[in-house]
């Protein structure tokens, strides 16, 4: 197996800062002390990401949640893959682009009266 480029790791640890310090703005947070439980989370998604560009998110799931319990940097104490996909999903939206900013105006439901 080769090794990651220095790149690739400078890439990491790049969204391991950044991650470490917004996790505890994410609806899955439960504490910024829990930062290390989610950690092998978003390595994975960021790998993923890295590896799957062009690949929609539904469309990567399905292998994303099988690979989890394969994937090496899981940690001492895994987690299962439903508590950790809204992370890995996270991280891998940051990768690729595809989630639409939570903070953007979302359209109206015609349906829905105010």
């Amino acid at each position: 197996m080769t090794q990651p480029s220095n790149d690739w790791r400078a890439s990491w640890e790049t969204e391991d800062n950044y991650w470490h310090e917004n996790f505890s703005g994410r609806p899955y947070a439960l504490g910024p002390d829990y930062y290390d439980r989610f950690r092998p989370a978003y390595r994975y998604g960021f790998e993923s990401g890295v590896h799957g560009l062009g690949r929609a998110w539904e469309d990567a799931e399905p292998d994303l949640r099988e690979g989890w319990d394969r994937y090496e940097h899981r940690g001492a104490e895994p987690s299962t893959w439903d508590e950790i996909k809204d992370a890995v999903r996270d991280a891998w939206d940051r990768v690729v682009g595809q989630r639409p900013s939570e903070t953007a105006e979302q359209p109206r439901d015609p349906k829905v009266r105010e």
